[in-house]
């Protein structure tokens, strides 16, 4: 038995690495070509001496908007993020703890779901059309709304499940002691479900992070976001490929931060009430 549970965990690790190397290929050609000169990634090199004028070009160049559509990015994702995550979880506990009729908690969640799977393009003209009329055309208000409104129908399914396994009996301990309403979720839900906040807080900001196609048509020059600013590259006449990669490498460092240092919170959160 014991050639065969070596066999076994010999094919299973050759798989994972296998896996693991398609996964991440895309990641690190892009980050090769990030170093390299536009002629030696075109002329299909596979070594060249690395280089960092990419990086200066996209980050100090005068024709290269790339910083401040960073800082756009960070400033709408990290707001659309906290206004999700307090809608959700008031809603959250709305459906979950208030006396709504069980159809239209499961019609609220359903169309959620449904909402989900509809692709933002096909709202994108709508949107326009009304923000235009109400004075929100290529503004960061106007962007934050369409942002929330994708992302909370997955935050609100996220966080009713977690507000869903907070035991009654502490809410019910609270209000004996004479807690309202917004004491008890601010002192007792709030840090017993701060592992489902972190997890889908992290979802929802990359999520916002990494949206294009409403992006590129609510905004302008002065309002867009980094993926935007990385279609820029794609010019009529020519396509700046290494420029492209250095910018698209340096717009993964957020979420990969935020991965690094909540990665215990979302494994706590994506696992919450899968064990009693």
């Amino acid at each position: 038995m014991r050639p065969r549970r070596i066999t076994g965990a010999v094919a299973r690790h050759g798989a994972l690495i296998v896996s693991a190397v398609l996964v991440l290929f895309p990641f690190l050609w892009i980050a090769a070509a990030a170093f390299k000169t536009q002629i030696a990634l075109l002329s299909g090199r596979l070594w060249s001496a690395p280089t960092l004028a990419n990086f200066q070009q996209v980050l100090f160049s005068r024709a290269s908007d790339y910083t401040a559509n960073f800082a756009n990015s960070l400033l709408i994702a990290t707001v659309s993020t906290l206004v999700v995550l307090v809608i959700s979880t008031l809603a959250a506990y709305s459906i979950n703890r208030m006396r709504w009729p069980r159809w239209l908690v499961h019609g609220l969640l359903l169309w959620s779901a449904v909402f989900q799977m509809i692709p933002p393009i096909t709202m994108v003209g709508a949107w326009y059309v009304m923000f235009r009329s109400i004075g929100l055309d290529n503004t960061y208000t106007g962007l934050v709304l369409a942002h929330v409104t994708l992302n909370l129908p997955l935050a609100l399914w996220l966080m009713s499940t977690f507000v869903r396994e907070v035991p009654l009996e502490l809410e019910e301990a609270a209000r004996l002691d004479g807690c309202t309403t917004p004491r008890l979720l601010w002192t007792v839900i709030t840090p017993l479900v701060a592992p489902g906040l972190a997890a889908t807080g992290i979802l929802v900001f990359v999520f916002s992070w990494n949206e294009f196609a409403v992006a590129l048509n609510l905004t302008d020059r002065s309002t867009a976001t980094v993926p935007v600013a990385i279609a820029k590259y794609a010019q009529e006449f020519e396509i700046l490929y290494t420029q492209m990669a250095a910018g698209s490498l340096l717009s993964t460092a957020p979420a990969l931060l935020l991965l690094l240092f909540g990665q215990r919170y979302i494994v706590k959160g994506l696992t919450a009430g899968s064990l009693k």
